[in-house]
């Protein structure tokens, strides 16, 4: 591995997770589910397929194994997340905030054409777009965080560089 490749996946490790308490309390949900339900499941599910005999042909043996790697690795890889999860309250970031774009705030945006679209910068274990759910590491957060209404932001985007003024920011409740 090149030392440029071993270089950003160590800064990856390192870079805390940030998230906002329902972020948290779904992931949670998630991994309880995945421990306690899905995969004692998959498990009778394996060890069922395992008593009808020849294992090499066995379809619902095959995959009984591969989706409980699957589950295994989810597992672990939430467990991870939890582990670095540094949760931040949007509410209590408010008074910290002094008017400025921190993590956790809604941001209300309006773009060269008038039209205004509102973003809540979020950990990247929560992103949805459809409900405006943008992550900090994202450019767009980038580029929001730290200013303040009424601030001009430029970024970079495929189709060229986009100018955004901060219309209002807002720190609320995320659920």
């Amino acid at each position: 591995m090149s030392k440029t490749a071993t270089q950003s996946k160590t800064a990856s490790k390192s870079r805390p997770n940030y998230i906002t308490p329902a972020g948290a309390v779904r992931l949670q949900a998630e991994l309880k589910s995945l421990l306690y339900t899905l995969r004692p499941e998959m498990v009778n599910t394996v060890a069922w397929a395992a008593s009808n005999g020849d294992r090499s042909e066995n379809g619902d043996y095959i995959y009984g194994k591969r989706r409980l790697r699957e589950i295994d690795r989810r597992i672990h890889f939430i467990t991870q997340r939890m582990d670095a999860a540094v949760v931040v309250d949007p509410v209590q970031q408010h008074q910290v905030a002094q008017g400025r774009v921190l993590f956790g705030c809604t941001v209300t945006v309006e773009n060269e054409e008038g039209q205004e679209k509102s973003y809540s910068i979020v950990g990247e274990d929560e992103i949805d777009l459809p409900r405006g759910r943008l992550s900090w590491i994202s450019p767009i957060a980038k580029a929001l965080l730290g200013h303040r209404e009424g601030d001009e932001i430029s970024f970079g985007t495929p189709g060229g560089m986009q100018e955004l003024e901060i219309v209002r920011v807002e720190y609320r409740e995320l659920d």
